[in-house]
């Protein structure tokens, strides 16, 4: 079966849906995040090594190949 992502403008819209789904018995599975777990790692990963004051410039293309 197929899966849909649905991305609600506000709170009316979302309780709308909810009840919805659940009226018809669709399951349903509900997050707060819509970035993947990875890119949601990269940058607090990121913003740790700022705070750590842990950053590399960046040179050139040449430099991030080596």
């Amino acid at each position: 079966m197929e899966a849909l992502i649905v991305y609600p403008e506000n709170k009316e819209q979302l309780t709308a849906l909810k009840a919805i789904m659940q009226a018809m018995k669709i399951a349903f599975e509900q997050q707060s995040e819509v970035y993947p777990q990875f890119v949601i790692k990269g940058v607090k990963e990121s913003l740790t090594q700022a705070n750590d004051n842990n950053l590399t410039p960046y040179a050139g293309l040449k430099d991030l190949l080596k």
